[in-house]
C-alpha cells in the first residue's frame, strides 16, 4: 500500500498540482490557484493559447509546456524528469479540472508510480454546478461526459443505463442534441430532463421539461453554445418500456385504433402513455 503526504512529500522530489481553471467567468478562479499557477516552475496546459489568456488576466508569468492529447507520451518522460528533479508542475486544462476529458489521468498515474505528490485543488466544475441548480436529485449522480455520436452505439449506451437509479449528467454538443434526446427518449421513455447552456456566462440558461418538450423547444428554438444534459434516474418504469418490442408497440396502436381512435391519435396516445417518442411509434406503426 503506498501512501501519500501530499503537502510534505519526499525530499527532493517536485510535486504535481491539478489546477482547476474557470468554465467561462474568470472571476471563479480561487486565490488558491492563481498563487500556485504564480509560485510552480511550470504550468503543463492543454491548449498554451488559452492558458495564456488567462494568465495575462491574472498577471501569471510562469512559462508554459504544452501538454494535450496529441503529445502526451511523448510529453510525460520529461515532465516525470522535471519533477524527479525538484520541480513543482501545476497541470490545467482550458476549463474546468485536468484529468477529466483531457491526458492528465496518465500523467497522474507515472507521478503516483514514481512517488511524486498529486495535489488536487477544488474549484469549477460543470456537471456538479449544474446538477446542484438543476432541480433534479443531486444524490446519487452519475457522470458520463461526452455520449457516443452513432445513433447504434447511443442506443445500446442507453439500454445499458435505462435502470440507473441515480441522476445522470452528460455533456452534449448543441449541434447533436436533438438527434441524442430523440434517442435517449426511444430507451428511458419520456423523462424530465435539463438542459444547462453557457455555464457562468452572460448568456447561462436552464431549460427545464420532459424530454418530449425539450425536443419540441429545440424544433423551434435550436441550442447555441456550450451544453450539458442533466436526466432523471430510472423509477422503476422505464427498464419495462425499454423492453417492448416494435411488434408489441404496433399492437398497441392497433389495439388503439380497433377501439375507435384515428391512427394518428391513436399513436400519440400510445406514445405519451409508454413514455415513448411519437415519432418512432410512428415509424413502427407504419413499418417505415
Amino acid at each position: 500500500m503506498q501512501v501519500q503526504k501530499s503537502f510534505k512529500g519526499e525530499e527532493g522530489l517536485g510535486k504535481l498540482y491539478l489546477v482547476p481553471t474557470p468554465i467561462g467567468n474568470l472571476q471563479d478562479m480561487t486565490y488558491r490557484s492563481v498563487e500556485i499557477l504564480r509560485t510552480v516552475d511550470f504550468i503543463c496546459a492543454e491548449d498554451t493559447r488559452n492558458t495564456g489568456l488567462l494568465l495575462k488576466h491574472f498577471q501569471i508569468s510562469t512559462k508554459q509546456i504544452s501538454f494535450h492529447e496529441h503529445n502526451a507520451y511523448e510529453k510525460i518522460p520529461d515532465l516525470l524528469e522535471l519533477l524527479l528533479a525538484g520541480k513543482n508542475l501545476a497541470q490545467v486544462s482550458d476549463a474546468g479540472f485536468p484529468s477529466i476529458s483531457d491526458p492528465g489521468h496518465d500523467l497522474v498515474q507515472a507521478a503516483i508510480a514514481q512517488g511524486i505528490s498529486v495535489i488536487a485543488l477544488p474549484g469549477a466544475s460543470a456537471g456538479i454546478t449544474a446538477l446542484i441548480a438543476s432541480g433534479l436529485a443531486p444524490q446519487p449522480h452519475i457522470f458520463y461526459g461526452f455520449l457516443p455520436r452513432k445513433k447504434g452505439q447511443q442506443e445500446d449506451f442507453f439500454k445499458k443505463k435505462v435502470a440507473y437509479p441515480e441522476t445522470q449528467i452528460f455533456y452534449e454538443s448543441p449541434y447533436r442534441l436533438v438527434d441524442t434526446l430523440s434517442n435517449m427518449q426511444t430507451v428511458y421513455g419520456d423523462r424530465q430532463v435539463v438542459l444547462v447552456r453557457e455555464l457562468t456566462k452572460i448568456y447561462e440558461e436552464y431549460q427545464r421539461g420532459s424530454i418530449s418538450e425539450l425536443l419540441e423547444h429545440l424544433t423551434e428554438k435550436p441550442a447555441k453554445g456550450e451544453c450539458l444534459l442533466i436526466v432523471q434516474g430510472a423509477n422503476g418504469q422505464e427498464e419495462s418500456l425499454a423492453q417492448l418490442t416494435d411488434s408489441e408497440i404496433k399492437t398497441l396502436v392497433e389495439e388503439a385504433i380497433a377501439q375507435g381512435a384515428k391512427p394518428n391519435q391513436a399513436i400519440k396516445s400510445v406514445a405519451k402513455d409508454q413514455g415513448l417518442n411519437r415519432r418512432v411509434v410512428y415509424k413502427i406503426y407504419h413499418e417505415l
